[in-house]
């Protein structure tokens, strides 16, 4: 695929993801209004949509073509953007900007920023169960019998609960907040990590929600188990090399560029995949780990040519 037909369907297919994302928002009414707006606030800042972008292209790569993805483009969403909003406290990294605009607790304030980051973590289960909800109780049109109906039903209803599971997992003790948990520790504490640890934080406050991404598109469009594995570890591969690549940008990158500050992993003395091997070494690590992910993806059935040059794009940033 060219690079001008890639980035021409990039926008494209970005564009189609925010708007579906931008549908499931909270209208900012009722006593509670205050915190909507802070949500939306950290939500509609912008970004790639990288995690509902990869998990819409994973479902239409199996073959899923109805609106059943949906939800939980946006459920993933918000999840990521809570993590976020509260990353950037004062508590955890401090950040007073985001994507060149100010965060959520420096528009709003920090117990503001608190709660925003709370809200958007409990929208998106409820966004899910919504859907989960409507689901139990909808129709199958192509269905003839009553039996046949209850089962086609029961069946998209299960799916949907598995994949509200594995998000649920990958955004939990087990996943994100545990990496962000290694994180905190190992930086309260002032410890020297090794390979293994960082690699642990990196997988879980970064991979994990790729990786649910993923899983999700498949498992939505009906994806055996063998297919669901070589997803988890397809993006494990991305998530690893993007958070790489991320490190990477911090020493080499452009404030204007990124949005935000550089060289805060040095000047705060964290230790980095790029502090313990090196700019050279890190930067062949990504490319590895890329084509990787890339050689999976087309061991697979189904039209992945965008999913791959997007695999390229997004772990190759300048930005």
């Amino acid at each position: 695929m060219e690079e001008r037909e890639f980035q021409a369907l990039l926008q494209q297919k970005t564009q189609a993801v925010e708007e579906i994302i931008k549908g499931y928002l909270p209208r900012e009414e009722g006593a509670q209004k205050t915190v909507i707006e802070a949500m939306n606030y950290s939500f509609l800042v912008g970004g790639k949509r990288l995690r509902p972008l990869l998990m819409w292209e994973t479902y239409r790569m199996f073959g899923g073509e109805d609106r059943i993805v949906e939800p939980f483009l946006a459920a993933i969403e918000m999840i990521h953007t809570y993590s976020l909003v509260h990353d950037d406290l004062p508590a955890m990294d401090n950040d007073e900007y985001r994507r060149g605009r100010l965060t959520t607790w420096k528009v709003y304030g920090e117990g503001m920023g608190v709660l925003a980051g709370d809200a958007l973590l409990n929208y998106a289960f409820e966004t899910m169960a919504s859907a989960l909800v409507r689901e139990g109780n909808g129709s199958c049109p192509d269905c003839q019998g009553s039996a046949e109906k209850a089962a086609d039903t029961l069946e998209r209803t299960r799916t949907m609960a598995r994949a509200m599971s594995v998000l649920a997992e990958r955004a939990g003790i087990y996943g994100m907040i545990g990496g962000q948990t290694a994180d905190v520790e190992a930086e309260e504490r002032g410890t020297a990590l090794d390979m293994e640890r960082l690699l642990f934080i990196h997988e879980k406050k970064t991979a994990a929600l790729i990786q649910a991404a993923m899983m999700i598109g498949a498992i939505l469009a009906g994806a055996d188990a063998d297919a669901v594995k070589d997803m988890e570890k397809c993006a494990y591969n991305i998530g690893i090399a993007f958070q790489i690549q991320d490190d990477i940008l911090d020493v080499v990158g452009d404030s204007k560029e990124l949005g935000k500050s550089v060289g805060s992993d040095a000047q705060n003395s964290k230790q980095t995949y790029v502090t313990i091997k090196g700019l050279e070494q890190s930067a062949r690590d990504v490319e590895a780990l890329s084509l990787e992910a890339v050689e999976l993806l087309q061991r697979l059935p189904g039209d992945h040519a965008f999913l791959e040059e997007l695999i390229r794009t997004l772990i190759h940033r300048r930005k």
